[in-house]
């Protein structure tokens, strides 16, 4: 019998990483300039992010700082849902970015569909939050990852336990 390799399809982030990227943000929005009297609280929550600022126009600015120190540290910006910019007490604007993780359904279901259309002797399992994908060759699976990427997919996709 033919041994067959297989790897999983998640979408994840490091933690720690976003913690980093977080508490740089903080620190550089207490030394710039434009930003120093603005009083912006950043909170990293369990499943969010909420920004309190003073305008649209801070918001913006903490958007960019954020973005680029996530960036740095690895993170794809896919993981932020940008929620919408709500007025809070005192003329301020708060927002809160959720945080994505895991495949939904449907981009589950375009994934496996992919695969079944380009590569016919490939098996893609849907399996709760991530895909697993199996063949008989090392060779295809590499062909569907680099294929994978390829891909414009609105979440930041992961290969892992690769055997």
């Amino acid at each position: 019998m033919a041994a067959t390799y297989s790897f999983d399809i998640v979408s994840d982030f490091d933690r720690q990483e976003l913690v980093n990227a977080v508490d740089q943000t903080e620190r550089e929005i207490k030394s710039r300039f434009d930003l120093k009297d603005t009083q912006t609280t950043i909170e990293l929550g369990e499943e969010a992010i909420t920004v309190n600022t003073d305008s649209e126009f801070t918001l913006d600015a903490v958007h960019t700082i954020l973005q680029t120190k996530a960036a740095k540290r690895n993170l794809s910006l896919k993981i932020f849902d940008y929620g919408k910019v709500e007025s809070a007490s005192g003329n301020r604007v708060r927002q809160e970015i959720k945080l994505r993780k895991g495949i939904s359904q449907e981009i589950a279901k375009q994934i496996t569909k992919l695969i079944r259309d380009e590569f016919k002797k490939i098996q893609g399992s849907i399996q709760g939050d991530s895909v697993r994908v199996s063949a008989k060759s090392k060779d295809e699976l590499q062909q569907i990852i680099q294929r994978l990427k390829q891909e414009d997919l609105p979440v930041a996709l992961q290969f892992t336990n690769y055997r």
